[in-house]
């Protein structure tokens, strides 16, 4: 699964990254929780233009009579998707692409949970696979919400946990924000691991295992930990 990631670069390198005209001034993210606001890539529906939104990361479906469902639906695996009441609308009509520069992930050693933080060996920004809803209560609350789609790990990955967050070639770009295209085997090539060569890790700090540290100390490598390696 995805639990946590980052997004530390500035709004002239997402709105290049991405192809998009406006990109607030954002702050450095360092450890993203579930719950949170995250910054995702939409395509307009009328204008088809790409745009930056916020939403609420963990998907509130439609249909739902509590938005606290969202809470478990932060992931959703991407070789069922089409399959689940939860998702397949979304798969269909509403993708989204979740903008972040690097995840973490933790392996358990010694009776202990581990943090890895994976990232991408250019550093560059990129986008995860998401999905996303409108939501609107009884009383009219409403609220936009998205889930980030998992497949199995890369071969960087796989020492550490069997699952990973689909990240989107920038190639691909076009094709998974397209409301037209809603045939899943037209998309199903994006949602496979991405290369494990142009990907990096390295061990950080516990603190990451709290949600209220939202520090540069998050990301900075620790010694005396195993650095995960290609096999």
């Amino acid at each position: 699964m995805c639990g946590r990631f980052t997004l530390k670069q500035p709004a002239a390198a997402i709105a290049q990254a991405f192809d998009v005209q406006l990109v607030p001034d954002l702050a450095a993210q360092y450890n993203i929780a579930p719950t949170q606001m995250v910054n995702t890539v939409l395509c307009h529906l009328e204008s088809h233009q790409r745009q930056v939104q916020q939403l609420r990361w963990g998907l509130i479906p439609s249909w739902a009579k509590d938005p606290k469902i969202g809470a478990k639906l932060i992931n959703a695996r991407s070789e069922t998707v089409t399959e689940k009441p939860s998702f397949r609308s979304a798969f269909k009509r509403r993708r989204c692409l979740i903008v972040a520069d690097g995840f973490y992930e933790w392996q358990r050693q010694q009776g202990k949970k581990q943090p890895f933080y994976f990232h991408l060996q250019d550093s560059q920004p990129f986008g995860f696979a998401g999905l996303w809803e409108q939501w609107r209560s009884p009383e009219g609350q409403e609220i936009a919400s998205c889930t980030i789609l998992t497949t199995a790990a890369n071969e960087l990955l796989q020492p550490i946990h069997d699952r990973m967050p689909v990240i989107v070639a920038p190639t691909d770009y076009n094709l998974w924000l397209d409301p037209q295209v809603q045939t899943p085997e037209t998309l199903q090539h994006i949602l496979l691991p991405y290369p494990a060569q142009a990907m990096t890790a390295y061990p950080v700090s516990t603190l990451v295992n709290n949600s209220r540290h939202n520090t540069p100390e998050c990301v900075l490598p620790v010694s005396g930990k195993n650095t995960p390696q290609i096999s």
